[in-house]
This record gives structure tokens, sequence and C-alpha cells, in this order.
């Protein structure tokens, strides 16, 4: 027999949101890690240099596909940069129904993130109650966009338009009896507002539910508590953003410490951590969509008692109404040339960015005066995360790198953009 103890393997293609992309090279002695290379894969589809050769407007939809679990704040930062350029300020409205959304996206997030996460670690179970949760927010993005996922709702100047008041209906079909179709169609009946504040009053028990799998479960301890620690130092070395900066307590969120939209006039909490461990970080998200939840409510009550425009009265930037179109050839015109040749952005540069699930999410934008961008680079918060693989897992056993990895929560549409 060898007396080998140092190995090099293949660890991977790992993780359910990497699609294949993420190869591991680690370097061990017995089973315990020594080092990582991490590589990223071939799923480069070149988001920044398409953006490039489109006109503004017609980019919006590629920001839904980096970072597929957290799409309409990846639509904000970038309809925030598009909004500084040109000087342009959407209505108070528009703005509540953004953070409205982008806190029902975080949600989202965090629930894929949860039930992934806990698959990783072998808890099944909780995937399936996550995914519950989740098809009635894919709801309220299908209700105002038309599309489960990509939504393309955010525009300059505001959203496409306002919420509708009434929600889609189950409707009969041979696999479910009438009784059943009317028990799912009981938080139906009123607005899209209502059936958001029906899911949020349910919310909390489902939190809560997940909580007693997990928080306190012997196994699920073992597995996360001191487990990929980041000292505050190293997080700040690093640049790390959102949950796990947090997760070392150091208190910096982008809502409350450069607010945009109407963050400033709400009110949450941000929750810290105290060890950085990925039990830490685990704690943070689902505080996270505890604070979310109150978040929705407060936009909730805003918006019922303050209807008015969702779109800037801009004309260069905002499309005429459809009925208008029927009769009045110069509205069809304006549409035509809108949707096809966009808008002229005066010269400049800026950058916006976002309180995103995963940590800072950003838009550099360079124009040079033409109805495209001279330079889009984006800041996703996941690249930042992902190089600390190596630093986290050093001397601990393979079976928490899958911890360490799975709690730093990475989708690769914004990694290898």
């Amino acid at each position: 027999m060898s007396d080998l103890s140092h190995y090099t393997v293949n660890f991977g293609p790992q993780h359910p949101s990497a699609h294949g992309v993420l190869r591991l090279i680690l370097e061990l002695k017995g089973e315990v890690i020594t080092d990582v290379d991490t590589h990223i894969g071939l799923l480069h589809r070149a988001t920044e240099k398409l953006a490039e050769t489109k006109p503004f407007n017609h980019s919006i939809g590629y920001m839904d596909r980096l970072d597929y679990v957290s799409m309409m704040c990846n639509e904000h930062a970038y309809v925030m940069a598009i909004e500084q350029l040109l000087g342009v300020n959407p209505p108070k409205r528009a703005q509540y129904i953004r953070v409205m959304f982008d806190e029902m996206t975080r949600i989202l997030n965090h629930l894929m993130w949860l039930g992934a996460h806990a698959m990783d670690l072998g808890a099944v179970s909780v995937f399936l109650y996550c995914f519950q949760a989740r098809e009635d927010l894919m709801d309220c993005y299908e209700a105002v966009s038309g599309a489960r996922m990509h939504a393309t709702y955010y525009r300059p100047g505001g959203v496409y338009r306002d919420l509708p008041n009434s929600m889609p209906n189950y409707e009969p079909n041979r696999w479910r009896t009438e009784k059943e179709i009317e028990i799912l169609n009981e938080n139906r009946q009123g607005s899209l507002l209502d059936f958001i504040e029906n899911f949020i009053k349910s919310f909390p028990s489902k939190i809560d539910e997940y909580e007693n799998l997990l928080t306190d479960n012997r196994i699920w301890k073992q597995r996360t508590v001191d487990i990929g620690i980041v000292s505050p130092s190293l997080a700040r070395k690093l640049g790390f953003s959102g949950p796990m900066l947090r997760g070392s307590g150091i208190n910096w969120d982008l809502r409350k410490d450069q607010p945009y939209a109407v963050y400033n006039e709400l009110d949450f909490d941000v929750p810290l951590g105290s060890k950085g461990d990925c039990y830490d970080r685990y704690l943070i998200r689902i505080e996270e969509m505890r604070q979310s939840t109150r978040i929705i409510a407060q936009c909730i009550t805003w918006l019922r008692a303050n209807p008015g425009p969702v779109m800037t009265n801009n004309k260069k930037v905002a499309p005429p109404k459809r009925i208008k179109m029927k009769d009045d050839m110069e509205a069809l015109i304006h549409h035509f040339k809108l949707f096809t040749e966009g808008y002229i952005i005066p010269p400049g540069e800026t950058y916006a960015a976002v309180e995103h699930p995963k940590g800072e999410f950003g838009i550099y934008l360079v124009s040079d005066g033409s109805n495209k961008p001279y330079r889009l680079k984006i800041r996703p918060a996941g690249f930042t995360h992902l190089q600390a693989l190596g630093e986290l897992s050093k001397g601990l056993m393979i079976a928490d790198l899958v911890t360490i990895l799975s709690s730093i929560d990475v989708v690769f549409g914004d990694i290898d953009r």
C-alpha cells in the first residue's frame, strides 16, 4: 500500500445554482484541505459587451438573467444608473412599488438559498417547504409583468405598469376537484395588493417552520457552527458585502447607509452576526426575510393610500399610452422609435448600487452621448465572495467545503458574466 497522504482531486461540478460550471481543484492532506483552486468554467455570456451593442432600454432584460433568483434587484441598479445620467426621477408610487418588489425578491432569493443550502447539507424537506412559499411570490411577478422570472418590469422613469386590480385564478382541470380549485383561489379574489398582504400575514409562520426544522437541530449546528469563519478584518480586506459582511458583525447596509428609492422613509432593522460562521449567515438570512416582510407591509399601506402615476411624464423616456396609439399616428411613431432606437443619454459616467440579496450589486455606466452604453461594468456580490473560498476552507474537511460554498450563496450568471 502507498503511504501517500497528499492528493490533488477535482471537486464538482457543485451547487444547484452552478449548472456544472464551478470546478474546484483541491489539494488535500488526507481529508483535510490545504488549498483550493477555483475554476469558474465556461458560462460566460458576455453580458457587459452585449449591452454595449444595444440601445439602453434593450438591456433591461439582460439584467434579469445575471442572478436569476434576484431578478428585479438587478434591474433596479441598471435603471437607476440610466436615470442618474438622464436626470430623471421616477414618481413616488413607482419607487414604493420598486422597494416592495425588491423585498419580495430578497425573500425569493433567500428561500432558494435556504432550500439549496439545506439540501446540500442533507435536509431535503426544507427545499420543498421553501419552494411552496416561492410559488406565491412568482405569481406576483407574473401578475405585474407576465413572466414568472425574467420580468423586465422596472423601466427608466418608473415601472412598466401599475399594480393590477385582480389576481389570475386557477382554472378547473382534470387533475383537481372543484373543492381543491376553490381552496386555491380563496386568497385570489381581490387585487394584487390584497394577495401580497395575505402572503405576508402567513409568511412569518412559515419562517417559524423552517427554524423549527433547522435552527436548534443538533446535526445542523454540527455542520454549520464554527465552520467557514470570516473575521471582520478579513471581510473588509476581501470587499465583502451583504449577509457575508454583516455575518461578521459589520453594520453596513446600503438601504440604511446610502439610502436609495424610499428606504429612508421605512422602518426596519439590519441583523448582525457575531462569529461570522455559516450558522451566523444562516440566522441573518432568516431574519432578513422577517424584516423584508415588515418593509412590504409598510409599502402596502402607503400604496393603498396614495394612487398616482407609476411612470415619469418625460416623453423622451416614457412611451405613449396604448389607447392613444390607436388614434394618434404621432404617438404610434413615438412608440416605435422609442422601442427600436431607444433614447439618447448625455455624455457622462455614473455608478448605481443596490442592496441586493447577496450584497452590493452595482452598475458602472459610461455614455458617449449615443443611444448605446459606451461601457457597462457590472459589480456582482457573488464574485467577491467566491474568491474567499480557499481562505475559508483551509484546514477543514471536504464535507465542510460543501457547507462553506453553499453558505456563500453564489449564482454563476453574475459571477461569469
